[in-house]
């Protein structure tokens, strides 16, 4: 079948007053003559007009391009019933009862259902002082009002109640993509966007729901629409797809591998993770051979209940060392989630710091720690993105599992079950903070980490202060505050306290 070609549009100054005959435009099979339908070019724009009159053909439907006698059905998108009227008018309409007037949300719903649909009175375009009839369902949208939503994820309450997955799905494969192409800009666009879209109490079904939202730009707008009228976006198929991007995102996961050195692999003509295995000229950092050795454990979920079997022992060891010690999990099990990659600790202790070098060689000696690189304390970075100058211990520890009773086994079962790992290899990183720094850092390190970005952003926008896993610096007032729990860094910030499980943006 020859690929449709829409007619030219004309300018609708240049448009003769009055109804024109119908043309028919398109070659694609018409599969409902009974709708004819004419989609409004005013507030829409010409290119997402051609967009949906193709789309609309391309399902069966009968789409003029010119409003006609044959039209049945009229489109518009961000117009009232008034202004609607007021548009036939300037058109020489003189009686547009006619016509079923709809909101393109109706034309959406078609094209998801691959047929008409009723055009119920959620559908409708009516004037405010009209009432739809008695025992007719109305939509009932949620008290919302998109104007009011901050720009900062600090100042909005996400969950893990995502109702807009499909999107945010996509947009943080299109994040993901751009950060491998270390395109800050854009990856950045996509994952405020994935957070914005996180925190809305509703589900995303028709363009008319982003209006008047913030950080919604052209690029997050193209693929919202597309995975509203066709149910996924080509672009980030495409992205699914493309060589290098899968190839990164194996590298990527091996422990110790970041962009730099999926560039260079990549270049090097290797394409996956069997493959780097494989190619023994390659020079390995201790880290990146433990997390190839390692991989299928290290890539798989960690747990919840491993989360907290491993918790116990790093508390138990902490505690033998230094009793008074205050150990804190973080990350996403702090903000309630139940599956993980990794396993983060916060570990302080009101003591010298001189214990710190003690505690470290304690939790490498009896947390059964197979690989370990211990970062000291550096100088604070001028970064705005980077996390802190704390010690740190990124390790990969060794955590058993629990033996099943292999009583009724015969001897050869006996000795094949013994022959299997009864452990596992779970990625943990070993934070120490002083004391009198422990509640910011464990703001930064709860996360997430969209949420830490917009935090420090709205730090220095809004209240001018810089704000790090270390302190909160007033530029103005030229002091450092202090702060003993997270709800009075809210306070300096003149922010609401966002609890943990809210901050997954």
């Amino acid at each position: 079948m020859d690929r449709f070609k829409a007619p030219a549009v004309i300018s609708q100054r240049k448009r003769q007053k009055g109804l024109h005959s119908p043309k028919l435009s398109c070659s694609y099979e018409i599969k409902f003559s009974n709708f004819v339908i004419f989609i409004m070019q005013r507030k829409m724009g010409v290119t997402r007009r051609m967009f949906l009159m193709e789309l609309g053909r391309r399902k069966g439907f009968r789409v003029e391009s010119e409003l006609s006698d044959s039209v049945t059905h009229i489109v518009a998108e961000n117009n009232s019933y008034l202004e609607v009227l007021d548009w036939l008018k300037a058109q020489a309409v003189g009686d547009s009862s006619r016509f079923e007037l709809l909101d393109i949300s109706w034309f959406t719903a078609c094209m998801e259902a691959g047929r008409p649909v009723d055009s119920e009175v959620k559908y409708r375009l009516m004037e405010q002082s009209q009432s739809p009839p008695l025992n007719t369902p109305v939509l009932e949208m949620p008290a919302f009002i998109a104007t009011k939503v901050s720009q900062y994820s600090c100042q909005r309450k996400t969950t893990l109640n995502n109702s807009n997955k499909k999107f945010t799905d996509a947009f943080e494969v299109m994040a993901e993509n751009y950060e491998f192409k270390e395109n800050e800009i854009f990856c950045l666009e996509f994952l405020r966007a994935a957070s914005l879209l996180k925190s809305l109490p509703f589900s995303v079904t028709r363009m008319k729901d982003i209006q008047g939202l913030p950080c919604m730009g052209d690029q997050v707008r193209d693929i919202i629409e597309e995975i509203i009228e066709e149910g996924e976006s080509s672009r980030v198929k495409e992205v699914l797809n493309d060589e290098r991007y899968k190839a990164f995102k194996q590298f990527t996961s091996v422990f110790g591998v970041g962009v730099k050195t999926s560039e260079k692999w990549y270049r090097m003509g290797l394409r996956t993770v069997g493959e780097v295995k494989a190619d023994k000229t390659l020079k390995l950092s201790k880290m990146q051979k433990a997390g190839l050795l390692y991989y299928e454990d290290l890539v798989s979920c960690v747990s919840k209940a491993e989360a907290d079997a491993v918790s116990l022992i790093v508390k138990n060891t902490v505690c033998t060392f230094l009793p008074d010690a205050l150990v804190t999990i973080t990350g996403g099990f702090r903000r309630g989630k139940n599956i993980g990659h990794d396993i983060d600790f916060l570990i302080t202790n009101p003591g010298p710091r001189e214990d710190d070098e003690l505690l470290h060689k304690g939790l490498l000696l009896y947390c059964d720690i197979i690989e370990s690189t211990f970062v000291k304390e550096q100088l604070p970075s001028r970064k705005v993105d980077a996390m802190d100058h704390f010690q740190k211990c990124f390790a990969i520890l060794k955590l058993y599992q629990p033996r099943v009773d292999n009583s009724t086994c015969n001897t050869s079962e006996q000795l094949e079950m013994a022959e299997v790992k009864d452990w596992k290899a779970i990625r943990v990183d070993l934070v120490i903070t002083p004391f009198e720094q422990y509640s910011y850092a464990l703001l930064g390190w709860t996360g997430s980490r969209q949420f830490g970005r917009d935090l420090r952003r709205y730090a220095a926008h809004e209240r001018k202060m810089i704000l790090d896993n270390h302190g909160l610096y007033d530029r103005r007032k030229r002091i450092f505050l202090k702060a003993g729990s997270e709800e009075e860094i809210f306070a300096h910030l003149g922010l609401d306290y966002v609890e943990p499980w809210e901050r997954n943006a």
